[in-house]
Parts: C-alpha cells; structure tokens; sequence
C-alpha cells in the first residue's frame, strides 16, 4: 500500500514503542541512502547524479525523457537539472537530444558508459537491499500497527 492510501494515524500520543518504530525507520532509511551515496561516490557520482542515471533509464525504457520531465521526477528546478543533465554529459554518462517533434524540448538519454556505471551501481545497491529488507519488513509492519491504533 502507498503512503498516500495510508489512513492517518488516530492516535494523538505516542508511547516509547512508537518513537522507538519510527526512529528505527529512520535509521534502516538512512543506513541504505548512506550505503547508496557511498555507492555512488566510489566512482566519481554524487547521489543526485546516480538518481537522475536511475530515472532516465527507467523512464526512456519506455518512452523518451525531458529535461523537464526528469526535473519533475527528482523534484529540482529546471535549470538545476540543466546543470545536472550538463555534469553528467561532460563525464560521458548521458546525452542530449532536440526533440524531433518540438524543437523547444530537449530529451535525455544514457550513453552506453551510463547505461555501464548505472548497472555496476544497481547491482550493489540491489544486494544491500536484500539484506536491510527483513528488517523494513518487520518495521513496515509495526508501521502499520501505529497507523491502526
């Protein structure tokens, strides 16, 4: 279930456990985007930069990408994502195109170095992922305890 289908939680006080749960969250939340982060910077990425890489390929493998549309993804301003879209061309991991059918439109893609460093990235963070998920899967579930409440 998505946390927007999520009911609000009834209680108004929370008790020890409670603070104990979310805190807990917090740390398996953070423990896997530091993981990732480190990730990343092991060759030469920042975190932003490893993201965009993720959302251009997830999302050109379906249909092509703006430069506005990955701005909306990573929830940036569009001139950041200019910035981001440029970095990421300069180190040879993603290109941009004119858009054939509105000239104003600037599309995004990975180049085959992208496409190389995204999968090295991914499959780390794909097994650090299965060791923390017992974990998100028990907290998930007193998640949903506090929601019921």
């Amino acid at each position: 279930m998505t946390s927007a289908k999520r009911a609000a939680p009834k209680k108004t006080r929370l008790t020890a456990a409670d603070y104990e749960t979310l805190a807990s969250f917090r740390h398996g939340v953070r423990r896997y985007l530091a993981f990732a982060e480190a990730n990343a910077r092991s060759v030469g990425l920042t975190s932003q930069q490893h993201q965009a890489l993720l959302a251009i390929k997830v999302r050109t493998a379906t249909r092509p990408m703006s430069v506005g549309d990955l701005a909306a993804e990573l929830l940036l301003k569009h001139h950041s994502t200019v910035e981001l879209v440029g970095r990421l061309e300069k180190a040879g991991f993603a290109r941009r195109l004119v858009d054939d059918e509105d000239r104003r439109k600037v599309q995004v893609s990975l180049t085959p170095a992208g496409e190389e460093v995204l999968a090295a990235l991914s499959v780390g963070n794909l097994r650090e992922l299965r060791l923390i998920a017992p974990a998100f899967a028990g907290l998930m579930d007193q998640v949903d305890k506090l929601t019921q409440d």
